[in-house]
């Protein structure tokens, strides 16, 4: 874990030392590195027969994490809306 920490601030500080130059290509080399990870992802998901296997729980657990932050976020978003309109209403 600390090597990746070491590695994120290494590029964090590479990056504030290459600010003012052109970067045009890095954007497109990333977004490719990224879906190859997302691809060889998939691939090692795909090879565990436990994972697979239990798919269907790791997706009824996932639905039901996915709507809980979904209703958690609508609630508080609306309890601060309420409490706003209170106070800028009285103002």
């Amino acid at each position: 874990m600390f090597i990746v920490i070491l590695l994120m601030g290494c590029g964090v500080a590479l990056g504030v030392v290459l600010r003012g130059h052109c970067l045009k290509g890095v954007h497109r080399a990333v977004t490719g590195l990224i879906w190859l990870l997302l691809f060889l992802l998939g691939v090692e998901v795909g090879s565990d027969e436990r994972i697979v296997r239990g798919l269907h729980t790791l997706g009824a657990e996932a639905l039901l994490l996915a709507a809980g932050g979904t209703l958690g976020s609508v609630a508080a978003a609306w309890l601060l809306w309420k409490s706003v309109r209170r106070k800028g209403g009285a103002a």
